[in-house]
């Protein structure tokens, strides 16, 4: 016999099995279980309570002798599991324990427990059956009706699985909301309710009927009935509230945008490591021109590292490709201070080691206390703004990453969706016409309280970034040496680019032409035609029918969407260093529209302009067409619409200089590059000092209205915009405090 109540079928030898307590064996055709190693005999009871003893020889040489389950290591009981069990059955088990140790061990606490075992249970005194039937008659004198039969199977359960193996079962069996529900009904309300997810929200009748009807189709009618309502109505919110697949609209669009769990936090450790892009249409009516009171488009792009907002522009609506590029530019670029800024605003008087940097980066010097960050990797949604091939070519063309975020996935680019909300909430809300979230919360007559042209406003934006934003402090910026205080996006900054250090990325016009959108085209006799535009001049005469050193023959050019009065083409000039120059070429019929306009304008036009004559005619129609526009929205008459394409044209048109606000002003190099001024613009011209209007504040209230927007429409002869009624706010009082 092996040590410890054990003994190996062949002494010595590897792998062969090993016979020991509690184990089953088949013998003589029979299984039997072993309950007792005495000497060099074996005691086995069959599974009908017949004793037999052999001796090991015998059991051995048996021909049909075989180990058929060995008893197993007790693990540590799920405690858990036992204590989500009824109260009666966990006890139950429990008092099973005792008794089926006290019948093993003779001691009720196992072989360890103090104390003396009792006479009947005593293994010195009483054989392993006669305590089993000591314990029938116990638990049957205390009116718990069992048997020897039952105890043998306790005892197996018990050395198997432990005390779970005492529980009954019944009442551990896993519990579903779905209760006796028919599953064909569970699949066709299922397949209902994720039909719906897209679909605006209805009543659960809606789905009762639906799903009836999807039964029909399937089984045939009234083959599959419904529950009653109470029944159908809990199944429903059994299947569809942990899902997300009830509630509003934008609830469950949200819910199904999520991306699939778990859900891994993305480290940030260097400033322009990740930075997100977006845009938004702006919480507030402002003033475009002849009047009109639209909702801008607001696009920002913000370093999640230090919570900077690196770079925002503030558009009429139908932001372009262009103005994301315009992004990367302001982000890279230090921020001018504006006239009639504080000296506080300024960088020397922050938190910023600025004598260092300026040391690093002349051009810091009068900036404006906004951090100047390079991008290296930017994550932006699927709008057609961003992954636009001119926008992919600008990043590339600076060695910035483009990480697209999943279709409809807002949770992807949270940082940059929760910072519109706060933007919403610390400033568009103070805002002269603030329109609120939803029209459920819009006052009666917001687009009345207009007051602010889109220049203003976005002035004031530009100011409340560096002086509302970035100086204030957020509570996802931590310090790792000052865990427990908040940091402003400066202090941030200031923190990491200490050890990650700064780099500056200088930019010029040519920079600015390249971050422009692309197209490839032949130069031909007539120049160069971009939908139904002809731009032509004559730097463009040694290159008229001849192919690029490309290779697909095709020539560079660059336009700007919000100026298509003029494009630019790439070149070549051996006498460069780079072997090739940008050339300014303008639209054939600049003389005969003279006002600005953008893309959006032209579209407009192409669509109200049939086609009467040739290609070149029709581009001379359309341009007269387009004249008449511009000209008859200036003397306030026209469509709604039509003074609505009108203002946003100028509006965006006049952001073209967007040097005037990257440099305090134009490059000398962008009016001297192509030898003469191909517009005839005078010398004197004052440069923009904002990303999108000139730089206009009001000295003195005319009428109660802003000096410059009454100003400019009395001079289009358009009346001036309507003063609401107003009692206790007074959005045009309000904005002279401003």
């Amino acid at each position: 016999m092996g040590a410890g109540g054990r003994v190996s079928a062949a002494s010595g030898m590897p792998g062969r099995p090993v016979v020991e307590l509690g184990c089953r064996v088949r013998f003589g055709g029979r299984a039997w279980t072993v309950a007792a190693l005495v000497g060099g005999q074996v005691r086995l009871v069959a599974e009908d309570g017949e004793v037999a003893a052999v001796l090991l020889s015998l059991l051995f040489a048996d021909g049909g002798f075989e180990l058929l389950e060995a008893p197993g290591v007790p693990g540590v009981p799920p405690l858990g599991l036992l204590e989500s069990l009824p109260e009666a059955v966990r006890e139950r088990a429990l008092a099973w324990e005792r008794h089926v140790r006290e019948v093993e061990t003779g001691r009720p606490g196992g072989t360890g427990a103090a104390g003396s075992p009792r006479t009947e249970y005593d293994p010195q005194m009483r054989t392993l059956a006669q305590r089993e039937e000591a314990k029938v008659a116990e638990l049957s004198a205390a009116s718990m009706s069992t048997s020897v039969v039952t105890v043998r199977r306790m005892r197996a359960r018990y050395r198997r699985e432990g005390v779970w193996g005492l529980v009954d079962h019944r009442s551990a069996r896993p519990r579903t909301a779905l209760g006796r529900a028919d599953e064909r009904v569970v699949a066709a309300l299922q397949e209902v309710l994720e039909a719906g997810r897209e679909r605006s929200s209805g009543t659960l009748g809606r789905l009762r009927v639906y799903t009836e009807r999807l039964l029909a189709e399937q089984y045939g009618d009234g083959v599959v009935p419904l529950p009653s309502s109470a029944t159908f109505n809990r199944l429903v919110h059994a299947l569809a509230d942990g899902r997300g697949l009830l509630g509003s609209a934008r609830q469950r669009r949200w819910r199904s945008a999520r991306p699939a769990p778990p859900f891994v936090p993305t480290t940030v450790m260097a400033p322009g490591e990740l930075v997100m892009m977006d845009s938004t249409v702006l919480d507030a009516f402002v003033v475009l021109d002849d009047g009109v009171a639209e909702r801008p488009e607001l696009t920002i792009a913000l370093d999640v590292a230090t919570r900077t907002i690196c770079a925002a522009v503030l558009r009429a609506k139908g932001t372009r490709s262009v103005d994301a590029a315009q992004l990367l530019a302001q982000m890279m670029v230090p921020a001018p201070m504006r006239p009639g800024w504080a000296e506080a605003l300024a960088m020397e008087h922050s938190v910023v080691p600025y004598e260092r940097l300026l040391s690093v980066d002349a051009r810091l010097e009068g900036a404006a206390a906004r951090p100047v960050i390079t991008p290296q990797t930017i994550v932006v949604d699927q709008g057609n703004v961003f992954i636009s091939s001119s926008f992919i070519a600008a990043c590339e063309s600076l060695g910035i990453s483009v990480q697209p975020a999943p279709p409809g996935n807002g949770p992807a680019k949270g940082h940059v969706e929760r910072t519109f909300s706060s933007i919403n909430t610390l400033f568009v809300q103070h805002v002269a016409a603030y329109t609120a979230s939803h029209t459920g919360e819009r006052g009666k007559d917001a687009e009345g309280e207009a007051v602010w042209t889109l220049a203003q406003l976005a002035e004031m934006f530009q100011e409340w970034i560096v002086c509302g934003w970035q100086e204030r402090e957020h509570d996802g910026l931590r310090h790792p040496m000052m865990p427990r205080c908040a940091l402003s996006p400066n202090e941030m900054w200031a923190a990491l680019v200490a050890v990650c250090g700064y780099v500056p990325v200088p930019l010029g016009r040519e920079d600015y032409i390249e971050l422009m959108p692309i197209k490839r085209q032949k130069i031909n006799d007539y120049g160069i035609r971009i939908d139904y535009r002809t731009y032509d001049h004559k730097v463009l005469n040694p290159f008229r029918r001849e192919p690029s050193s490309a290779a697909d023959g095709l020539w560079e050019i660059h336009y700007n969407p919000h100026a298509p009065g003029l494009v630019w083409v790439r070149l070549p000039k051996p006498d460069q260093p780079r072997g090739y120059g940008w050339e300014a070429v303008p639209w054939i019929h600049h003389t005969l529209v003279s006002a600005p306009f953008t893309d959006f304008t032209w579209q407009h036009i192409k669509r109200t302009v049939a086609r009467r004559a040739d290609r070149a005619q029709h581009e001379h129609d359309l341009a007269l067409a387009l004249r008449e526009l511009l000209e008859r929205a200036a003397a306030g008459h026209g469509t709604r619409r039509e003074k609505v394409v009108v203002a946003r044209a100028r509006t965006a048109a006049t952001g073209g200089a967007v040097w005037g606000i990257l440099y305090g002003q134009q490059p000398e190099a962008e009016a001297d590059e192509a030898g003469e001024d191909v517009f005839g613009t005078s010398d004197d011209e004052e440069f923009l000092t904002d990303d999108s209007a000139p730089s206009v504040w009001p000295a003195e209230p005319l009428g109660g209205f802003p000096s410059c927007a009454a100003q400019e429409a009395q001079e289009a002869d358009v009346p001036a915009p309507r003063r609401p009624q107003v009692t206790v706010y007074d959005p045009f009082e309000e904005s002279l405090r401003w």
